[in-house]
């Protein structure tokens, strides 16, 4: 009886050391497996929680700096180029007193002082101020072409429309009874083509610009006929290099013979043979059309077979690549007002 009461006393002591000291298993209850998802989940929805009342914040935050900077007076709130151009300057190179600080802003409009701004802060502020007004004409400089163009037409329209009236320019050169050009003069006497080549193209230039004047008013306020005589004046101007070369007598013998070759034929209203002159001009038809004569320090076997007047005058320069272009204008001009017999004669 003593031996099945220790039996029973070793089995029960077995199973309470079982239950204190659990076996590692690699099964799980689903009760097991539901709380550990339960404490996952309550985890995620606490850092949610945390994001969301940081971005809370964050947005609150920058709420309030708008709403002060907004309470500013719209003459306190420095340029944004100032802004830039302060921390780029050093304060050493500009070391003036406050009272000169003070005085040079309330010369210029501006606060002597902005909200939390120290004394280094506003001289540099009014130094950026005196550097942007130094370059103030430089921006001024760099205004586009074509809209000089048109606001030069839309000024001339209003002069125009003021007077009710309409006349000749100043020198205009009428050249009714000019005859065509001779093409012999290339080589007996080139000095003869500068005179007929200027005044040729003068004429044309100012019946485009009559031309303009012409038309109806209704026409001239729309949008494409703005653009139409801004083209014209802006023509006009690129050709101004072109005529005072033509005046000198100073222009380079191939660009002579072409011109005076697209002058010839303009006059007979060959316009395809006067286009094919004028991409002679401006884009060459040399092997090599990049507006060089030497391709190297030795002489080569095709070396004969590029010469001065197969170079690409367009690539010269800007003001070259200018009036060339606009020579194309003048032939486009041209073939309207005076068409040819032959429409082969069109040009493309």
């Amino acid at each position: 009886m003593d031996g099945l009461l220790a039996e029973v006393a070793a089995k029960r002591k077995a199973i309470s050391d079982e239950q204190l000291n659990p076996k590692p298993s690699k099964y799980m209850r689903r009760g097991e497996l539901e709380r550990l998802r339960e404490e996952q989940e309550r985890k995620e929805k606490a850092e949610k929680e945390a994001e969301n009342t940081a971005e809370k914040q964050r947005k609150e935050e920058s709420v309030r700096k708008a709403k002060q900077a907004s309470a500013r007076p719209a003459s306190y709130s420095p340029h944004p180029e100032i802004r830039e151009g302060a921390s780029l300057i050093p304060e050493s190179s500009f070391n003036i007193s406050n009272e000169e600080t003070i005085r040079r802003l309330r010369s210029k409009g501006q606060p002597i002082r902005l909200f939390a701004e120290s004394d280094k802060d506003r001289r540099l502020r009014l130094r950026a101020l005196e550097l942007i007004e130094e370059k103030g004409h430089d921006k001024q400089a760099g205004q586009n072409d074509f809209k000089k163009a048109l606001e030069d037409v839309e000024s001339v329209e209003r002069e125009l429309k003021n007077k009710n009236s309409k006349g000749k320019k100043k020198g205009e050169v009428e050249l009714a009874g000019e005859g065509v050009l001779d093409l012999g003069l290339v080589k007996t006497d080139p000095d003869k083509l500068y005179p007929i080549i200027y005044y040729a193209l003068k004429r044309v230039l100012n019946e485009w610009g009559e031309a303009m004047d012409e038309r109806p008013e209704h026409v001239k306020r729309t949008t494409q006929g703005k653009l139409a005589a801004a083209t014209q004046v802006q023509s006009a101007e690129y050709l101004k290099p072109l005529f005072k070369t033509l005046r000198s007598r100073s222009l380079p013998p191939d660009m002579l013979a072409r011109m005076s070759e697209i002058v010839h034929h303009m006059q007979k209203r060959q316009y395809q043979k006067a286009n094919d002159s004028y991409l002679r001009l401006s884009i060459g038809n040399a092997p090599w059309p990049i507006g060089v004569t030497m391709v190297g320090i030795h002489e080569r076997s095709a070396r004969e077979k590029i010469s001065s007047d197969q170079v690409a005058h367009v690539l010269n320069d800007e003001v070259s690549r200018k009036y060339i272009q606009s020579l194309k204008r003048l032939l486009t001009f041209s073939q309207t007002k005076y068409p040819p017999e032959d429409v082969s004669q069109l040009m493309g």
